[in-house]
């Protein structure tokens, strides 16, 4: 790999002459490697489309055997398409995680209808039945449109400036992306190789094979593509059938070539001996391949050569066939033969008449009745005796009956599967017979089943991966605040109460009661906008998808069984979920009225069993936002009970009667108070007379004359 690889003034990484002869060769390995494979398909599928064709012949008549046993195994197989389930590995509460899931099934869901996954299930199930391979191809696809800037240049001579100015004013006009897609290809089985290996775990590499027109090689690779083009890779006069002769005319055979032990890809026409594009890959996925594992009928552990079912019956169905053809001919032989005498004048042409084929009843006169007689009358006339072939026949066809019945025991088509049972039998009986009578194709109901869930998940990888935020939303109709609107509006939110609480300040500062006007009320959030806080932001969905680590354990993508569902049995899970609800709910009420703290338990305990029913789950969401209401419920202060009429006239009269009492003693209180001021002060005024008494009588001595 070293010498491919090299550092040219271009800037190539790979050499395309060398790494075009190393695959060349590679492919003819892998061809001779499944040479023996594609041969024996080869004849298998004529096989099958020949018995379609006109059979007049007796002795090219075939018993439709391959035809019929395949038609039947087509519905048993798969029979509806497959519908993505993606869900949260461990149920926990995330509201993140559980948004990001709903995204991706939406996404899976309108991938599947635009891809028309249906019919190419059912494609690859044709190739599984009869050649025991069937695989497709999953490709990303991105629409781009001019990104308006809306910006003018603002020097006119900015305009013509050269484009290979990269950074510059004059540079490429930026894109955008408008659409994009996740594409899923059928892969014809013998469109389709891989490195020879025992397990798909050591396959190195594979490849698919793509007829082009001249026109979308010189798109997909540039014109010096068709210089390269090596005269044996036309594909016009490659075929095994005039019909494929004419659908490969004027195209060429590319092939697309992932390499997983070089991380590369490559494209190379069939026969070119210089690769087209080399490249590395442009899906970065788990497991490297664009393609699930095939789906793989019977094989061995010593290799990846499948074994059609064919091979099996083969010998039973030739016998099939040549019993098929011996009774033909013997049928043939059932005709009534007739010898009789000749020239006998009239009786000879009056026999001739009679025993014609058109003739169903017709009377002929004979003038020589004598001579007639003479001859033996109706004994003249000897028929060739049919018995013989006959009881052959019947033994040709009861050695074919049993052929066919040893055909049913190898493929495992029992009696119950075809429809065939007996009125004697009980419904027990029956249904015993459906459960074992289908136990032989399970494995191929379960191998297509699993074919299916990696296709969903090949394509759900790279929608993590590769889609826009915008065809996140827009695909699955789900609306997500981003983070920045997120944030304006929390920031909104928190001006809003820093003013409220500025004005309560102010208010309090000025002494002027709290709340007296609106300005200074907590601002009320509306409820979109409560909505949209309690979301997770687009930003964090697609950060959990474009994480593998996180995403490979919080998001599990499973598909519903592809075979053909039983109704009755689906009715009777959806009898049993309702009836498990109804009852849990009505014992659940009675306990939730006596323990209000059990509520919370009980919710989990419903939401446990809920998960379990595959009915369940649709209503998983439904359940959890309604307990979670009920546990907020639960656990709030309950209000105290409302008074019956009688006892508020009793409210009212005790309050009357207490508002009488108290202002009563309001009064009291009064009267006492006045009195004792009047106390007071009559004990003050006599105080104040007693002490103008006492000064006056001082002064009054010592006026009086000192004569004595």
């Amino acid at each position: 790999m070293e010498d491919e690889i090299t550092a040219s003034e271009s800037g190539q990484r790979w050499d395309p002459a060398k790494v075009g002869a190393r695959w060349q060769q590679e492919l003819e390995r892998a061809q001779r490697y499944f040479k023996s494979w594609h041969d024996r398909c080869v004849k298998i599928e004529k096989i099958y489309l020949d018995q379609q064709s006109d059979q007049t012949s007796a002795a090219k008549r075939r018993f439709p055997m391959l035809w019929a046993n395949t038609s039947v195994m087509q519905p048993a197989v798969y029979a509806r398409v497959p519908q993505p389930v993606v869900e949260r590995r461990f149920k926990d509460a995330q509201p993140v995680a559980r948004i990001a899931s709903e995204i991706v099934e939406r996404n899976l869901a309108y991938t599947g209808d635009e891809a028309d996954i249906d019919s190419i299930m059912r494609a690859v199930r044709d190739d599984f039945l009869l050649c025991a391979r069937g695989t497709v191809w999953l490709r990303y696809e991105a629409d781009f449109e001019p990104l308006d800037m809306g910006v003018q240049p603002s020097d006119p001579a900015a305009a013509h400036l050269p484009e290979s100015l990269p950074g510059e004013m004059g540079g490429a006009q930026p894109e955008a992306i408008s659409d994009e897609r996740v594409c899923i290809d059928y892969v014809h089985w013998s469109d389709f190789l891989h490195s020879p290996a025992r397990r798909w775990k050591d396959v190195t590499w594979v490849a698919r094979r793509v007829p082009m027109t001249d026109e979308e090689m010189e798109k997909r690779f540039g014109p010096e593509a068709m210089a390269s083009r090596a005269p044996e890779g036309t594909a016009g006069n490659k075929g095994v059938s005039q019909a494929e002769r004419l659908e490969n005319e004027g195209k060429t055979h590319v092939w697309e070539i992932w390499c997983k032990s070089e991380n590369y890809t490559v494209w190379i026409a069939d026969g070119s001996p210089v690769a087209l594009e080399v490249s590395e890959p442009p899906l970065d996925l788990t497991h490297f391949w664009p393609c699930p594992r095939p789906a793989y009928g019977t094989m061995s552990t010593s290799s990846l050569i499948p074994v059609p079912d064919y091979v099996y019956y083969q010998q039973q169905c030739d016998e099939i066939d040549l019993l098929t053809k011996r009774i033909n001919k013997l049928t043939d032989q059932l005709r009534l033969k007739v010898f009789y005498p000749s020239g006998d004048g009239a009786i000879s042409p009056a026999i001739e008449k009679a025993m014609r084929p058109e003739n169903d009843m017709v009377m002929v006169p004979i003038p020589e009745w004598a001579a007639f007689t003479d001859k033996g009358g109706s004994k003249a006339v000897v028929t060739l005796p049919i018995d013989e072939v006959q009881k052959v026949i019947v033994a040709c066809m009861s050695a074919r009956k049993q052929l066919i019945e040893d055909v049913y025991q190898i493929t495992g088509i029992s009696d119950i599967v075809r429809g065939d049972t007996q009125a004697s039998e009980t419904a027990t009986a029956q249904r015993i017979k459906s459960q074992w009578g289908s136990i032989r194709i399970r494995d191929r109901q379960a191998e297509l089943a699993r074919f299916a869930r990696d296709i969903i998940r090949l394509a759900g990888e790279i929608i993590c991966d590769q889609f826009q935020p915008e065809t996140l939303m827009l695909v699955s109709g789900i609306k997500l605040p981003t983070m920045a609107e997120k944030q304006r509006v929390e920031m909104q939110m928190q001006q809003m109460q820093m003013a409220a609480q500025q004005a309560a300040m102010r208010a309090q500062q000025t002494g002027q009661p709290a709340q007296s006007s609106p300005e200074m009320a907590p601002p009320e959030m509306p409820p979109q906008l409560q909505q949209m806080l309690g979301q997770p932001t687009i930003d964090e969905v697609v950060q959990l998808l474009r994480n593998d680590s996180i995403r490979g354990f919080q998001i599990e993508i499973e598909t519903d069984s592809t075979i053909e569902p039983d109704e009755d049995a689906e009715k009777q899970r959806r009898m049993e979920f309702v009836q498990m609800v109804g009852g849990f709910m009505q014992q659940a009420g009675a306990m939730a009225q006596q323990s209000p703290m059990l509520v919370p338990v009980m919710v989990e305990t419903l939401l446990f069993a809920a998960r379990g029913f595959r009915a369940g789950r649709q209503l998983e969401s439904t359940l959890e936002q309604v307990g979670a209401q009920l546990s907020q419920a639960a656990s709030a202060p309950k209000p105290e009970p409302q008074p019956s009429p009688g006892e508020m006239v009793k409210l009212k009269t005790a309050e009357v009667k207490a508002g009488a009492e108290q202002r009563k003693a309001e009064l009291s209180v009064a009267e006492a108070e006045i009195e004792h001021r009047a106390t007071v002060e009559q004990a003050r005024s006599e105080m104040a007379a007693q002490a103008l008494q006492q000064i006056r009588g001082q002064q009054f001595q010592g006026q009086q004359p000192a004569y004595q």
